[in-house]
């Protein structure tokens, strides 16, 4: 009889775990094998694949020259590169944008990692989308260029077309659908557990 009481408290909850959301990547940051230049009038385009979340940010690998700090960046989600219908577009400053250094790579460029905050783009389930990327800033006002890390999405830039693909994440929130609240799944498990105790002492 204990081991149906446990087995059905672990079952319950088991039942209401909450549906877990990942990020939508396109494989690590590269940083040695080349990367694609995000301002200067070019634009990078990449694919993804929407889960039906809503993207609330992302984060992308650069090549930077040594000092230099990426401090905005234009972007926008589309249909299709470069363009079609453009669902969300906007500029990253400030508190929106941020820049770790990783690494110097063999080319005497540093690898930082660019985190993008403070979207939120609601998706289709299943649909493709493209992020766009232009007008990189650096008060040197040198080049920024977008790692390249030949991941699965489908890539192009504004001059030559098709290119290999660039280190990206696209940070998501909840999925679409009903997600039950944190502090109601306490509530349900705790009650299961201090049913799970009724009965025990009842029964023993």
């Amino acid at each position: 009889m204990k081991l149906r009481i446990a087995s059905l408290t672990i079952l319950c909850l088991a039942l209401v775990a909450i549906p877990a959301v990942a990020d939508i990547s396109n494989g690590n940051i590269n940083g040695t094998t080349d990367a694609w230049t995000i301002n200067f009038g070019y634009v990078v385009s990449d694919s993804y694949k929407s889960d039906g979340s809503t993207v609330t940010g992302f984060m992308i690998g650069v090549w930077l020259f040594p000092g230099d700090k990426v401090t905005a960046l234009d972007w926008s989600i589309s249909s299709a590169e470069f363009g079609g219908t453009i669902y969300a577009s906007g500029t990253a400053s400030g508190g929106n944008i941020s820049d770790s250094y990783i690494s110097a790579n063999q080319y005497g460029y540093n690898i930082d990692k660019i985190t993008v905050t403070g979207l939120s783009v609601p998706e289709v389930n299943g649909t493709t989308y493209w992020l766009n990327l232009a007008n990189a800033s650096v008060a040197s006002g040198d080049p920024v260029y977008w790692d390249e890390n030949s991941g699965p999405a489908s890539a192009s830039e504004s001059a030559l077309g098709t290119i290999p693909s660039e280190a990206y994440t696209i940070n998501t929130g909840s999925s679409s659908g009903t997600t039950p609240e944190p502090s109601s799944i306490m509530l349900f498990g705790s009650g299961i557990l201090g049913l799970a105790g009724v009965l025990r002492r009842k029964l023993f």
